[in-house]
């Protein structure tokens, strides 16, 4: 795939841009992370030293999966704005007339949703197991202090965001409203959930082996996502679909 390192980063850079003019993506990146953060710390703090190994494990399973819903959610909405809030404000046919390819157009839009999105899953992790080393019960820091939950957060939460990103942007290039493309990115990008459940909640026994093994599973559903996405991003028929737009406005 022949790419121009710089035209990405013009993408990213006019991504980023437009991230801050939007007022509902900058919520979804700033507060919707922390309600998801909340909630663990409170339920796990909350355990006292008598707790059952049986509510630890379940307690602390709810957490990592909380955790993970975050670099789900969180690029889902933004990847889902990426080309049919574009088309609404009139400056996707700008974009697409440009002489930048379709692969360097979508590795911008997914890089900057992703940079940012893995950016803040990692500082609330790493909030959340400082908060629990310093004031959980001993008990739950054993629990949530295990190098394969450790493992599986770090290379879960880039390859979640990813699939999110790609199959976010395949619905927004053919959505023709912002919420509706916001709503199904959502709902399309939360099973894959289920594979990172079985080892938060321990019904697979976690292991270094096993997170590496589930962490290729999600990176061969984040190459198929980039293929739906390539497919669904036909530059004329959106080149087409902008001026048909632009003209009912």
């Amino acid at each position: 795939m022949n790419v121009d390192p710089s035209r990405v980063r013009a993408v990213i850079v006019k991504e980023l841009r437009e991230y801050r003019r939007t007022r509902f993506i900058v919520w979804s990146m700033a507060v919707l992370p922390v309600v998801f953060l909340i909630l663990p710390i409170i339920n796990v703090l909350s355990l006292s030293s008598t707790a059952s190994p049986s509510t630890v494990k379940a307690v602390v399973g709810a957490a990592f999966l909380f955790l993970l819903i975050i670099p789900v959610v969180v690029p889902a909405a933004i990847a889902a704005y990426s080309v049919v809030g574009e088309r609404d404000q009139g400056t996707l046919e700008p974009l697409l007339t440009t002489p930048v390819r379709r692969e360097e157009l979508l590795l911008g839009k997914g890089l900057a949703a992703i940079i940012p999105a893995v950016a803040v899953t990692y500082a609330l992790l790493a909030v959340f197991h400082i908060t629990v080393h310093l004031a959980a019960a001993s008990a739950v820091v054993t629990a949530v202090w295990q190098l394969p939950l450790f493992l599986a957060e770090v290379l879960f939460a880039p390859l979640l965001a990813g699939w999110a990103i790609w199959i976010g942007i395949a619905i927004s290039a053919r959505s023709s409203d912002v919420r509706v493309a916001q709503q199904l990115s959502t709902l399309a990008s939360l099973p894959v959930l289920g594979l990172t459940t079985l080892i938060s909640f321990q019904v697979l026994q976690p292991s270094v082996l096993l997170a590496i093994a589930f962490g290729a599973g999600l990176l061969l559903l984040d190459a198929c996502a980039w293929r739906v996405a390539s497919v669904a991003f036909d530059r004329e028929r959106l080149v087409v679909g902008s001026r048909r737009a632009t003209s009912h406005s």
